[in-house]
Formats: C-alpha cells, sequence, structure tokens
C-alpha cells in the first residue's frame, strides 16, 4: 500500500434498517454511538472510538428492539490536537447536536436515548444525560466507568484503567476481535506508561507521549476483546431492565 492510500472502515458499522422495518418494530429506544476521530498511535486507525462505539451498540441492538442510528464521528479530542488526522468539534457543539437529536426522537414518539460513548474524552456527555431530566427524553450514557471496570474484570485484563488510557489493552484487543483488519503491526512493541498526567487537559497527551499511545497494546488479544464486549453486553442488561427496553423475541 502507498503512503497516500485510504483504507476504507470495516462494513456493517452502519443500521441499514428501512423506515417499513423501523415502523413494524415500533421502538421506543434508540442507541446513538458517539465516538471521535482522533490518534490512536501508529497502529490503530483515526476511527478507532466509532468504530468500537459501533460494535458496543450493534451488540447490544442484536437481540433488542431498539433504533440503532448511525454514529457521530467528530467530538471533542482537543487533547490530541498535536498529531495529524485528528479533528475536534467543541463541546457546547457536540451537546446541541445530542440535544437535537433526542428532540427530533421525541417528536417521532421515541422518548428513551442511550448515548453509546467510545471515546473518554466526551464529557460534556455527561451534562447532556444530566440536563435531559425534564424534557420528555430519558437518556442514559453507557459504558459507565463500572461497567467497563466489569468487562475488563471478566476478560483478565492486565492493566489499570487509569494506566490504560489510550490505544492500550482494551481498545487494541476490541479491534483485534471485532475488526483485525484495521490493526496495524506495530502494537506488540508499543507500550507508554505515563501514569502521572495530572495536566493532561492544560498540556495535552503530547506532553505525556510521543507515540500517543498511553498504555500497555502489548497485552492484547481478540479472547480479551471477545470477553470484553460479552461483558458490556451483559452490562447493558441493567439498562435494558430500567429503561423497559425488550428483547426482539418479546415483540
Amino acid at each position: 500500500m502507498t503512503a497516500s492510500a485510504h483504507r476504507i472502515s470495516p462494513r456493517g458499522l452502519l443500521p441499514a434498517d428501512t423506515t417499513g422495518e423501523v415502523g413494524d418494530r415500533q421502538p421506543h429506544c434508540a442507541l446513538l454511538p458517539v465516538g471521535s476521530f482522533e490518534q490512536h498511535g501508529p497502529f490503530l486507525p483515526l476511527t478507532t472510538d466509532t468504530v468500537i462505539a459501533c460494535t458496543i451498540a450493534e451488540r447490544i441492538a442484536a437481540d433488542r428492539s431498539v433504533l440503532l442510528l448511525p454514529p457521530l464521528t467528530v467530538s471533542c479530542s482537543h487533547e490530541h490536537a498535536a498529531w495529524p488526522g485528528t479533528v475536534s468539534i467543541s463541546a457546547r457543539t457536540l451537546g446541541a447536536v445530542v440535544t437535537d437529536i433526542a428532540d427530533s426522537l421525541r417528536r417521532s414518539g421515541i422518548h428513551t436515548l442511550i448515548l453509546v460513548n467510545g471515546h473518554g474524552g466526551n464529557y460534556v456527555l455527561r451534562n447532556v444525560v444530566q440536563e435531559s431530566a425534564g424534557t420528555g427524553t430519558r437518556m442514559a450514557l453507557f459504558p459507565g466507568s463500572a461497567d467497563w471496570d466489569a468487562a475488563r474484570t471478566r476478560a483478565g485484563a492486565e492493566t489499570s484503567a487509569h494506566s490504560d488510557m489510550h490505544a492500550g489493552e482494551v481498545e487494541t484487543s476490541i479491534l483485534l476481535h471485532a475488526h483485525p483488519e484495521v490493526v496495524r503491526p506495530g502494537y506488540a512493541s508499543a507500550d507508554c506508561v505515563a501514569d502521572e498526567r495530572r495536566h493532561l487537559l492544560t498540556l495535552g497527551m503530547s506532553a505525556y507521549t510521543d507515540s500517543g499511545v498511553i498504555g500497555r497494546p502489548s497485552l492484547a488479544s481478540a479472547r480479551k476483546g471477545e470477553e470484553l464486549l460479552a461483558g458490556l453486553t451483559e452490562a447493558f442488561e441493567a439498562y435494558a431492565e430500567l429503561f423497559g427496553i425488550p428483547a426482539e423475541s418479546d415483540d
């Protein structure tokens, strides 16, 4: 492949339902994957967080009566701006887009929106969920930290959530399992530990890593990725119960 050639994201990441199929199901809940377009070191694509968010959402939607939405692919990645390819929008813009989507869904009769977030830097989404109270749309942010912790334990992840910040064991494992074709060589020798990074939001990622990696991708495996996704799918059961989201077979 030449330096100027483009790689295309994996197939199947965009929902293919027709309006008739959605009408037949009459879902009352929508899933919105929210990713990012930011550097993930030299071996994972800029779309990593989007691919992961879509993969999680697809697993959840596989046996649930929900409306699976296409992803938001650009979000708040300002701390990654030192690396080529990273693109960001402001927190206020991301919040406004999600709020507008919730308003549109509500007008069409869908009053529950689950934000399936693949990028930890999207802090504004917590406030969007918080501020949704009283709007007529019930919202949640998934996976939460407890959901990730449970999935990490199930998978036998060896790095802590703090150490495994970016392009590390967990993200690389999920892609090795679900979309191995997007993982380039080099992750086995790309470890970078930077546990002391208290000024990251002020200084950006480049103050703590030359490669863009913070974590230990050398510990990644497809088996761990499979267990991580299974753990997150299991964790969603509590959200399904909370919001009364039926399985397809219950329709």
